[in-house]
């Protein structure tokens, strides 16, 4: 989520350069440039729910609101059961007009689009090349039979324009022939497709790891019979989950081998071209660098296989290890959908949307896109997860002093970004607090950069009534002042004297800091110091780039130090490092290691006192402790807080780096 205080009226944006298509340097940003524009105050709302749609007509919609929205804000979404968009639209201040058949809204704005984009449903990037042509040509996104159900003129057809099997080149014919009518001020990673569960199906448990496991230790070749699952008309489904959601630590599969009546019907590594026929869903797992495939938490993937006609016996032997759930249907457990989320920003912005892996062909194509935009500008979405993932896509925008906001599932941002909320930038003040030799606890709940996730499971876990008993740090993007104020007020305006709102990984956008040019890294950080002033925080949670080893982080140096230093407010950084012992003070600047310890309440206590074990209590000790968003919430902090007596002492953050600068500097 991102808030702004400047609203910029569509009409007013797209002076510049024919549209949106002006990039502003770094240098030239300022209070009245907002990073990531809105679209004027939203002051009535078409309202509907369309958790119930299909992604076909969720897309519809969803890019016909950033051709409404762009204009004047009028359509607002929820898109999903539980309700995560209905919460925030009494913070939008609009008169709201409820419809319960959402479909019926395209009949009512139909007019102020021009006409239709045809996707092709047997190409699915082209999901991505039509919302780009969308914003561009003031269309929706649609199949042809949508086009011709709701009277849309057809615009372009993109059906059998691409090869489904080449990639890159689909993008490439995009960026050759669209991004030169783009906006240069944002570009955008959405994957083309979702993966939907169907319902009512019955799984068969086939073997589950109940212990703890996060070393390997448990890794063998496991033989499973999935002879009984042979009676089904669609072949053979294997699920692969983490037993114990808790921890990341799910199910890691090396390879798979198939046998029917004995003789090999398949076998594959995961990641290689072998596996892709019997992947059926892998999009909520990724690959790791001993050539597996993981899921952790509530993630997953799924195998379907097909034996012959007439097999009496369908064996799989499954190079397994860690917290593994693994099992088998014979129904369809999921179907793909168009992937319907952020659209209305990307099309009311005229943004470039593409989904690249970053590693191999589509990662050069990649870092060529990275390439064509000034430093600061953002990469709003996220990334795949293939064996580059999350860490290789970041490092990459880095080294193109690209700063990444996930906003993937980030709902209705051109209603948020233009709500006239008032973002405050009065900084707390600091408890008082006198220095003893005791060991200093500070709690920091992560994941604030991803703005979705202060959308949705923030608010959730924010709404905990236990919320505010123990000193806890909450992570959040700084740029919610641009395309979400009225949620960054919201968490504002209800905190508690123990709740202190900091910066999500690394300031304004995630980054690596240690990637960046060395002539741009001063951008990046004057940016972050903009954002953190309008907004009163003075901490930050960051990150660094990976190690050459690729087992841990780079620490912070004196040239990032420093620059943080000249261009922010910030009087310390807890940095990633999860083994929590990295201090030091680089160019004067308070850095230490987050310590993240794993499972619940109990477990956690019980870690911590084995980490200080040989403190002789004769000096103060400082511990950053991590929380894991997804797993935990403020019941489960304020029951550690029990658990936790002499000598620990729980402080928020502002003082937990006030007593550790004075045992720096006594």
């Amino acid at each position: 989520m991102v808030s702004r205080r400047t609203f910029l009226r569509a009409n007013a944006v797209v002076l510049a350069a024919g549209g949106l298509g002006v990039s502003l340097p770094a240098q030239a940003a300022t209070a009245a440039t907002p990073l990531l524009p809105g679209f004027g105050r939203p002051s009535r709302l078409d309202f509907a729910d369309v958790s119930t749609l299909h992604g076909d007509d969720q897309l519809l919609l969803t890019t016909l609101q950033g051709i409404v929205n762009r204009r004047d804000p009028r359509l607002y979404f929820n898109y999903n059961r539980e309700g995560y968009d209905t919460a925030w639209l009494d913070s939008t201040g609009a008169r709201v007009t409820r419809h319960d058949r959402p479909l019926d809204l395209i009949a009512r704005y139909r007019g102020e689009a021009r006409g239709a984009i045809l996707h092709d449903p047997a190409v699915p990037d082209s999901v991505n090349v039509a919302t780009t042509l969308a914003g561009l040509e003031n269309a929706v996104a649609a199949t042809a039979e949508q086009a011709a159900e709701h009277g849309f003129k057809v615009i372009t057809d993109l059906r059998g324009r691409f090869d489904p099997g080449d990639v890159p080149a689909t993008y490439r014919w995009q960026l050759d022939h669209l991004f030169p009518r783009c906006t240069k001020a944002l570009l955008s990673g959405l994957p083309p497709t979702r993966t939907v569960k169907v319902d009512n199906v019955q799984w068969r448990e086939v073997a589950r790891e109940s212990e703890r496991i996060r070393d390997s230790s448990n890794r063998q070749v496991r033989t499973f019979d999935l002879s009984q699952e042979l009676s089904g008309q669609d072949g053979v489904y294997l699920r692969f989950q983490d037993s114990l959601g808790d921890d990341g630590w799910g199910a890691s599969v090396g390879s798979v081998v198939v046998k029917a009546d004995g003789t090999t019907i398949a076998s594959f590594t995961p990641g290689t071209d072998a596996e892709t026929p019997y992947l059926f869903d892998g999009l909520n797992s990724a690959l790791g660098g001993d050539s597996n495939r993981f899921a952790d938490g509530g993630n997953y993937f799924i195998y379907r296989f097909t034996a012959p006609a007439g097999t009496r016996q369908l064996l799989v032997e499954v190079d397994l290890w860690n917290q593994f759930l693994v099992t088998a249907t014979t129904t369809a457990p999921t179907r793909v959908e168009p992937f319907p989320y952020f659209r209305d920003y990307t099309v009311a912005m005229r943004a470039m949307v593409f989904w690249l892996p970053p590693s191999g062909a589509t990662g050069a194509l990649l870092d060529e896109i990275l390439g064509k935009v000034q430093p600061t500008t953002p990469y709003a979405g996220w990334f795949s997860n293939d064996v580059a993932g999350e860490w290789g896509g970041v490092d990459r925008a880095s080294q193109h002093a690209v700063e990444v906001v996930p906003a993937d599932y980030y709902m209705n941002a051109t209603v948020h970004a233009g709500v006239p909320a008032k973002v405050s930038d009065r900084v707390r003040p600091v408890p008082r607090a006198t220095l003893r030799n005791r060991v200093y606890l500070t709690l920091t709940v992560g994941e604030g950069d991803n703005i979705q996730y202060c959308q949705r499971r923030m608010r959730q876990i924010w709404d905990d009534p236990a919320r505010g008993r123990v000193p806890t740090n909450w992570t959040v993007s700084p740029l919610l002042a641009d395309i979400g104020p009225a949620l960054l007020a919201h968490y504002q305006r209800t905190a508690t004297e123990h709740d202190l709102l900091i910066a999500g990984p690394s300031g304004a956008g995630y980054t690596y800091p240690g990637s960046w040019p060395q002539d741009a890294l001063d951008a990046y950080t004057a940016l972050t110091g903009r954002f953190l002033r309008r907004t009163g925080m003075n901490l930050v949670y960051a990150y660094n780039q990976r190690n050459a080893a690729g087992d841990g982080w780079v620490a912070f140096d004196e040239r990032i130090a420093a620059s943080y230093r000249k261009n922010t407010p910030l009087r310390g950084i807890i940095q990633s490092w999860e083994t929590g012992d990295l201090q030091a003070a680089p160019a004067g600047l308070p850095v230490i290691g987050n310590f993240s310890p794993q499972g619940k309440a109990q477990e956690y206590r019980d870690t911590l006192v084995k980490h200080i074990e040989g403190w002789d209590g004769a000096r103060p000790l400082f511990i950053a402790g991590a929380v894991n968003a997804w797993n935990w919430a403020p019941s489960d902090i304020a029951e550690l807080g029990t658990l936790l007596g002499d000598p620990f002492e729980i402080v928020r953050g502002d003082t937990f780096f006030k007593l550790l600068a004075q045992s720096m500097n006594p």
